[in-house]
């Protein structure tokens, strides 16, 4: 007999061995400790333990289902953050049962959508949020850049022609304060400002025109680019590249990723610079509530 709980009614060790168990056999091995899984799945990530759910068959955790609330696009939203059962048991109702509550959780905190992300290939998940009235709204695509010998080339300088006095290092409120007005495009979950703010791990440039603010970019200091933004009347002139090139140069990286939702402009940008398209892609899906 199945019984489930609360993540706050169980401790962190036992919602890291369902978590395991669960994804024992995922398409992406998942290799972490236990404090790795609580700092990223409860931080980053912006799941709470207040809102997720395990399954327990006796003392042993056989399934899990991580939730997370927040404004996301202007509309609360939870978001499915993991979802994972003990390989025997899948196909026997666990699923099911862990994504109704996860449902209800939603409801009853006022959320207007469910949201999820899924690896492109894992067509029973995929299957499964389809029946759950989910449907696929972006494809989310990662590239890589490892020949960075195009963009070091680019000397950080005053750009004749181009009106850039400086490409400086914002702090996150000038980061924040620059962006403002700036979101022309769909984030994903773990692009979005929000999910910035949750990690030290980034640091921030901005582009300067006339004294304001004609680009910016938040990049970890491992070379993962969350968010890269011009503004539309400045495209086309290497503001970008010269941002790239600042954050190359000044953090010694070796490597550039990114992730992005069906943005032609920014893949076309992307593989002029020979950036390229990773193999794993993920479907965004929602459910409108």
């Amino acid at each position: 007999m199945l019984q489930y709980y609360r993540g706050t009614e169980q401790d962190m060790e036992v919602l890291f061995s369902a978590f395991q168990t669960g994804f024992v056999d995922y398409i992406v091995k998942l290799d972490l400790t236990m404090d790795q899984f609580a700092a990223h799945f409860f931080g980053q990530e912006g799941n709470a333990r207040e809102h997720s759910f395990v399954a327990m068959s006796g003392d042993e955790a056989v399934g899990i289902i991580l939730g997370g609330i927040k404004p996301y696009e202007g509309i609360q939203t939870m978001r499915c953050g993991a979802l994972a059962v003990r390989p025997d048991l899948r196909g026997q109702g666990v699923s099911k049962e862990l994504f109704w509550l996860h449902h209800q959780e939603a409801v009853d905190r006022g959320c207007r959508q469910l949201y999820l992300e899924v690896i492109q290939g894992n067509d029973r998940a995929i299957a499964f949020y389809n029946h759950h009235g989910y449907q696929r709204l972006y494809d989310l695509s990662y590239y890589t850049l490892t020949d960075l010998s195009r963009l070091a080339a680019i000397r950080q300088m005053d750009a004749p022609g181009h009106g850039i006095a400086s490409i400086t290092q914002l702090d996150n409120h000038q980061f924040v304060e620059a962006i403002k007005g700036r979101e022309y495009f769909h984030l994903n979950w773990q692009n979005d400002l929000d999910y910035i703010s949750r990690s030290d791990k980034y640091v921030f440039y901005g582009a300067w025109m006339n004294g304001n603010p004609c680009a910016v970019l938040a990049i970890t200091r491992q070379g993962r680019i969350s968010l890269m933004m011009v503004d539309k009347n400045e495209r086309g002139r290497g503001i970008a590249q010269m941002l790239l090139n600042s954050a190359i140069h000044e953090l010694a990286l070796t490597r550039l990723q990114i992730s992005f939702s069906n943005n032609a402009g920014l893949q076309g940008f992307l593989q002029h610079l020979g950036f390229q398209r990773d193999p794993i892609q993920q479907y965004e899906m929602y459910r409108f509530l």
